[in-house]
């Protein structure tokens, strides 16, 4: 039963049973940026697609405040604690959790609210910092653009952006799915999202006094968070614990679609360092 302010979830694998592997998508976009990924995951566990406030079928984040008793502004931590909520009304007391650029955002927020959720954590093209003064400046005028237009015209330029050069030159293909599934997402989720993304807290520390198998995996290419910024979150993980840097050679942001097999070999990987 679906209840009221309550994340909606893409069960890739009905009646799976095992520790689940949990995937939070990027910004624009919903869970089907990792539908490439998952099929080339092997074995049977549950894989689980959530949808971020507003994305996808999800409540608006205001709506996720309202049910959750948290205050209305846009955070993150509001998508955080949605999908701790979440989890925990499916059953799940601990999860492998892997989240795409704003997925990681969200994934960085469960662990700092919920460590003991995390068996397992991979960071895949996305950063621990938080924005300098002019890229947060930026996301509110997206953020108040998408308003007043009710429109997602502002945000449709990342459907080259986000992608590598090697992929903008020779995969056009990849630009046109993105912009479909751009389009297919709402003014309100965008707007919320750039809004709680601009005040996001750098939470490098955080991955400091995670002891957990974990990996970072990011695209050679990827202009949006550079190499420089994994380096920096292996570093802090490696604080800790153990973790394991994975370059995707000829893929920038979105090495989910622009370089699935990397990824799920990734993902594989830190499963089988979570199991042993």
């Amino acid at each position: 039963m679906r209840v009221d302010g309550q994340l909606q979830v893409h069960e890739y694998r009905p009646g799976a049973s095992g520790l689940p592997l949990v995937l939070l998508h990027g910004f624009p976009l919903d869970h089907r940026m990792w539908d490439d990924v998952v099929d080339l995951l092997p074995g049977e566990r549950p894989v689980l697609g959530v949808e971020l406030p507003g994305f996808g079928s999800s409540p608006r984040g205001e709506d996720v405040a309202e049910a959750l008793g948290l205050d209305p502004a846009p955070a993150l931590e509001t998508a955080a604690a949605g999908v701790i909520a979440l989890l925990r009304a499916l059953g799940h007391e601990r999860v492998v959790l892997a989240g795409l650029s704003m997925g990681g955002y969200v994934a960085m927020a469960v662990l700092e609210a919920a460590p003991e959720l995390l068996a397992g954590l991979a960071l895949v093209d996305t950063k621990s910092t938080a924005d300098a003064p002019e890229a947060a400046a930026n996301r509110l005028r997206i953020a108040d653009a998408v308003e007043s237009s009710e429109r997602v015209d502002e945000v449709l330029g990342m459907r080259t952006s986000i992608l590598g050069a090697t992929s903008r030159a020779n995969r056009l293909d990849l630009a046109e799915r993105l912009e479909s599934w751009i389009r297919d997402q709402g003014p309100n989720a965008v707007a919320w999202a750039q809004r709680a993304m601009a005040v996001r807290p750098d939470r490098t520390e955080v991955l400091r006094s995670y002891s957990g198998p974990s990996v970072v995996v990011v695209g050679e290419e990827d202009e949006l968070s550079p190499v420089p910024t994994a380096e920096h979150m292996v570093e802090a993980l490696g604080a800790a614990g153990e973790s394991e840097l994975v370059l995707v050679p000829r893929a920038g942001h979105m090495t989910t679609i622009e370089a699935p097999e990397a990824v799920a070999s990734a993902l594989t990987t830190l499963l089988a360092r979570v199991e042993a």
